[in-house]
């Protein structure tokens, strides 16, 4: 009788206390999933998340962290006016255009291959410190004794019969304008400049020629392809780098050139091992276009000459005033 009146009395009390926790506990999860939402916004329903924005930022390039906040905002407004226009379009049955399908089909190719080279580089060594030293020291023209050139040049595509008669006519003219002139009689189409650039703006294969001009003088250059570029030094200006400043550049060029040597010798290695058949008026193209590698050693050239860098690419300071192809405007000075 004492149990059954105290079971009686306790019974009451602990379907209280079961209440109480079972609302505590539930508003305990709905703050907790307001807190860690991941919409930013409904748009007719549709949630854009949060991911999106940062992923959108993420590719916006010099954000700087005092706007971030601010970025984010007009981020998430300009994917609500896409999402809005998307709503509109599929609506509109654009989503069924052949144009379109085409486009998105394009669009997804492309981002699983590059998806799929990414991963290829993704755990590539990264450059040593002996070997950014040993760039450092081997491209001193880069470097340690990099220049600011003010240079005036003259860009064309022409026949090699006519680049051998080019030559003899550098030593004697006294001007761009002259040589430009003769060109043009012998019926060749010119792009002409002057402009101020750094070492790091000039394709390697010309700059430590370019090095060794003296102010005033003139040189062609073959470029390949049947393109070449008449350069003549106006001024330059010593602007030298220290190593330790050139190093996490040096790094990441490296790193950039050994990505897209990874790149070649993957879609060589894949390419092998496909089926690749060019049909209709492709096929006669292909092979007139593609002659047959003659060897492994020919191969191997053909696939580092793809991979090699042109240019250093990464400048030290404001990015040096452009040629236009206009004429020769007025001489600038590498100031």
């Amino acid at each position: 009788m004492i149990c059954e009146h105290m079971s009686n009395r306790l019974f009451p009390v602990c379907a209280l206390l079961l209440v109480i926790l079972v609302l505590t506990t539930g508003c305990g999860k709905k703050e907790g999933a307001k807190a860690t939402t991941q919409v930013a916004a409904r748009v007719n329903g549709d949630e854009i998340t949060v991911h999106q924005v940062n992923y959108a930022l993420s590719r916006s390039q010099n954000v700087a962290p005092e706007v971030a906040a601010q970025a984010k905002r007009e981020i998430l407004d300009r994917l609500i006016d896409q999402n809005l226009a998307r709503q509109k379009a599929i609506a509109s049955g654009l989503d069924r255009s052949p144009n379109v399908v085409q486009a998105i089909e394009a669009a997804r190719s492309e981002i699983l291959a590059r998806a799929y080279l990414e991963q290829v580089t993704a755990n590539l060594r990264r450059p040593s410190t002996e070997e950014t030293r040993d760039y450092y020291g081997k491209h001193s023209e880069l470097f340690a004794q990099r220049r600011v050139f003010s240079l005036e040049e003259l860009v064309f595509t022409m026949k090699d019969d006519v680049a051998v008669e080019l030559r003899g006519q550098l030593s004697s003219a006294r001007s761009m304008q002259e040589i430009a002139n003769w060109l043009q009689s012998r019926g060749v189409k010119i792009a002409a400049s002057r402009g101020v650039r750094a070492a790091e703006q000039i394709p390697l294969e010309i700059l430590p020629k370019l090095q060794a001009m003296k102010e005033g003088q003139v040189q062609l250059f073959d470029v390949g392809g049947g393109r070449y570029q008449v350069v003549r030094v106006l001024a330059f200006k010593a602007a030298p780098v220290d190593e330790a400043t050139a190093a996490p550049r040096i790094q990441q060029f490296l790193l950039n050139s050994r990505s897209r040597e990874a790149i070649v010798e993957e879609m060589k290695r894949i390419r092998n091992e496909a089926k690749i058949e060019y049909v209709g008026e492709f096929a006669s193209v292909a092979s007139a276009k593609e002659p047959k590698v003659k060897s492994k050693a020919d191969a191997k050239a053909k696939a580092e000459d793809v991979a090699k860098p042109r240019a250093f690419k990464y400048s030290w300071e404001v990015e040096a005033q452009p040629g236009k192809s206009v004429g020769l405007p007025e001489e600038p000075s590498p100031k």
